[in-house]
């Protein structure tokens, strides 16, 4: 199942991430894509924290009728154009629960771990995987179709962490490498008997000079040619459940031209 859902409540103002997602969405000109309705809860400039998390209603509604589409349908697999990482407690959780053996790889410049009471932004862009935990806002939890383990976590990318984020990561032993070492990451997945993967890609993950047309721009990163031969590598290795890509905010079909190869990849 092809999902649209450009989700931009979960970065607070969310500059740029809705028309970005567009830039993907008509890039790829499939038809296939269903798009889940954004609310209309006032947000961004108007909106209004609960929970200490921004636009806290306006995410939840549009969350929700996101995870009753996957209910309806209960697709085997997933690619989701968005939008803000947020989003991803619907996909993650669904496809967790269809299949026990699920690893989370996570492109990402950041950890996304925080709990809201821990989030100096409190953008729920930064607390998805906390949620996806079970350890995030409890009001949140009927949004979830099942909560994960912090081994089914690996990042790739990682540099940008919150003081707070790096006590959850070490306590917990989350594989997060300081440089992307593929065949070290394969083995992991591996020894851990995982066989099927969600890739989450938020294009932060990537070298800004190689591509910078993204809602945050984190020096050292990983180059597009590495994130290609490692998403290459783990759909050879391993059976890829879903996909994401996340947070571009090109509005220029010139300018999405260096990482149209990694759409490709992620939404075939």
């Amino acid at each position: 199942m092809k999902i649209y859902f450009p989700q931009w409540q979960g970065a607070g103002i969310g500059e740029g991430i809705e028309a970005g997602a567009k830039t993907v969405l008509d890039y790829l000109d499939n038809p296939e894509f269903i798009a889940i309705p954004l609310s209309t809860v006032p947000a961004g400039a108007n909106g209004v924290q609960k929970h200490q998390i921004n636009n806290y209603d306006a995410i939840t509604e549009q969350l929700a009728r996101f995870k009753k589409q996957l209910e309806q349908k209960q697709p085997k697999t997933l690619q989701t154009i968005g939008g803000d990482c947020g989003l991803e407690i619907v996909p993650v959780s669904y496809l967790n629960q269809k299949y026990p053996n699920l690893g989370v790889i996570w492109f990402d410049a950041h950890a996304d771990i925080n709990k809201p009471c821990d989030s100096a932004s409190c953008n729920f862009h930064g607390m998805p995987l906390r949620t996806l935990l079970g350890e995030g806002e409890p009001a949140m939890n009927t949004l979830l179709s099942s909560t994960i383990e912090q081994h089914q976590i690996h990042y790739v990318g990682l540099r940008d962490i919150d003081a707070t984020e790096k006590i959850r990561l070490d306590a917990g032993n989350i594989y997060h490498p300081k440089k992307l070492n593929i065949q070290e990451l394969l083995d992991t997945l591996s020894r851990k008997r995982i066989t099927h993967l969600y890739l989450h890609f938020d294009f932060d993950c990537l070298e800004p000079t190689d591509y910078d047309k993204t809602y945050y721009r984190v020096p050292d990163g990983v180059t597009i040619k590495e994130s290609i031969a490692c998403i290459e590598a783990l759909q050879s290795h391993f059976t890829i459940v879903g996909s994401s890509v996340l947070e571009s905010t090109t509005l220029s079909q010139d300018e999405l031209q260096p990482i149209t190869p990694i759409i490709n990849l992620l939404m075939k």
